[in-house]
């Protein structure tokens, strides 16, 4: 298992030595103080009263010409560790005074003054050291266990990362200044189609080409963090389209670049699948409309040859027949009903959820427009039978339409709304451009002064019509509004069950 936020032990292992001797001094010190001062301090102050009290007596008893006041600073370290700096002048006073009267030196004015003062600040200096020692060695003590508690959390926080990095589907690795593979998880193995283990080492550019060539960021340099789509190579040759993620930053060792990389192969595939038969229906759906054209044309004229072969002088005429002949076989050529060319794989599908791709889709390119849409969908949507991509195509080509009618104008506002008539869902349009001129002509194939190829209505109504469904112009007073109709699925199945 692989870990990827490496410990202090890991990146130096010289600073790792100092740091753990460093903690076992500060942890023998502390000992040490917490045995000196263990006990309460009412504990501590009791028996540093008894030392004094003990060498007041030593003192006294022994009448050489001996001096006991230098024990006075053994209570004095214990007391300054406990008081407050006023009172350990009180008590180092208190020790003087106590070990001037009971020196066996004679006293004299002047130099027993001296003694007095000299003892007093050594006295003080002794329980000030106390003071300052406890207070730096508490401050020191908290600090430790603080630090203590940030590497806990800090090993904790390392073990659930480097769970989730290894147990994770995603490509994880990181690379060095020369753009090598440090760590990788089992994801990137499995990937590149290498051995578990073995792709520490090995260059990237081997794999991805393209992200060997971020460039190596100095340290006043910026650091990239971002993504981009490149070829991918697996060891075995087979290429792949890798979407990638990525970032670099800075280490005491160096530049690094730590980056996750999903396969994108299946995605593409689904996407030129979809666009293809996206275009496939589009062509049948444009030369379902051109047959049904010649078609209309064919028939005029088959129309005017039935008049025409009443003549008895062309009844003969074998051009003439011929010329019958040939507009019968265009006719029937023509004859493609424009339901046969279609293909629509309808099911019960989520229109909420169609609709929230759709406001994905649109809604970044209406506010650059400066245009607002408002969301008038109900909560509680039901089911509806249709085709999701052929669904969204028509949402998509009717919103479009309001996004171009709405460029020229003050009020630039498209409302979706969503109701329910009966057993019909209805999703509605409503811009505020200018409307329509022409409502008669809005779903006829090739509309001359279109803005685009004139078969976008065409081709919306049709595939949702392909689906039992409509789309309707709706004329208002102000503006435009298209209604998409739609069968709900439940009212859809049952009626398709009683057809069976």
């Amino acid at each position: 298992m692989l870990v990827f936020s490496s410990t202090i032990e890991e990146r130096d292992p010289v600073r790792a030595s100092l740091w753990n001797d460093t903690l076992k001094r500060d942890r023998m010190q502390a000992l040490f103080i917490s045995r000196l001062l263990q006990g309460s301090r009412t504990s501590v102050l009791l028996w540093a009263g008894f030392l004094i009290t003990v060498i007041a007596l030593v003192d006294w008893h022994f009448e050489e010409n001996i001096s006991f006041q230098f024990l006075y600073l053994f209570p004095m370290l214990m007391v300054g560790g406990c008081l407050p700096r006023w009172q350990v002048a009180a008590v180092a006073a208190l020790c003087a005074g106590l070990g001037e009267v009971f020196d066996p030196f004679p006293w004299t004015m002047p130099l027993g003054i001296s003694r007095l003062i000299l003892a007093f600040a050594a006295f003080f200096g002794a329980g000030a050291y106390g003071f300052e020692f406890v207070r730096t060695r508490r401050v020191e003590n908290d600090h430790l266990r603080e630090i203590e508690r940030e590497v806990e959390l800090r090993r904790g926080t390392e073990e659930q990362l480097q769970f989730l990095i290894s147990s994770s589907p995603a490509t994880i690795f990181t690379l060095d200044a020369k753009r090598d593979v440090m760590l990788a998880n089992e994801a990137a193995h499995r990937l590149f189609g290498v051995e578990r283990g073995k792709l520490p080492g090995q260059a990237i550019a081997r794999f991805l080409p393209a992200l060997a060539t971020v460039p190596t960021s100095a340290k006043e340099a910026p650091l990239f963090h971002t993504e981009m789509e490149c070829r991918g190579r697996r060891q075995d040759g087979e290429v792949f389209l890798a979407h990638v993620w990525f970032s670099t930053y800075q280490t005491m060792s160096g530049p690094r670049l730590a980056a996750i990389v999903f396969d994108a192969s299946e995605e593409l595939r689904d996407r030129a699948e979809f666009n293809l038969q996206q275009i496939l229906s589009g062509s049948k759906v444009l030369v379902a409309a051109l047959c049904h054209e010649i078609r209309n044309v064919c028939g005029a004229i088959a129309v005017v040859h039935t008049k025409l072969a009443r003549d008895q002088q062309l009844a003969g005429n074998e051009d003439f027949s011929a010329l019958g002949t040939l507009v019968l076989g265009l006719e029937k050529m023509a004859g493609l009903e424009l339901r046969q060319t279609t293909h629509s794989v309808a099911e019960s599908i989520d229109i909420r959820s169609v609709l929230e791709e759709l406001r994905i889709v649109i809604e970044s390119s209406f506010q650059e427009s400066e245009m607002s849409i408002e969301w008038e969908v109900s909560e509680l949507s039901p089911r509806v039978w249709a085709d999701r991509q052929a669904l969204l195509q028509a949402f998509l080509n009717i919103a479009k339409n309001s996004q171009r009618a709405m460029e020229g104008q003050t009020r630039k506002e498209l409302i979706v709304r969503t109701s329910i008539e009966g057993n019909t869902f209805e999703v509605r349009f409503i811009d505020s451009g200018p409307g329509v001129s022409n409502p008669e002509q809005l779903f006829e194939p090739f509309q001359p002064g279109a803005q685009a190829s004139g078969l976008g209505l065409y081709l919306s109504r049709t595939f949702v019509r392909a689906f039992q469904g409509d789309i309707q112009y709706e004329p208002q007073s102000r503006g435009c509004c298209f209604a998409v109709l739609l069968a709900m699925a439940s009212d859809h199945e049952l009626d398709m069950a009683a057809r069976t």
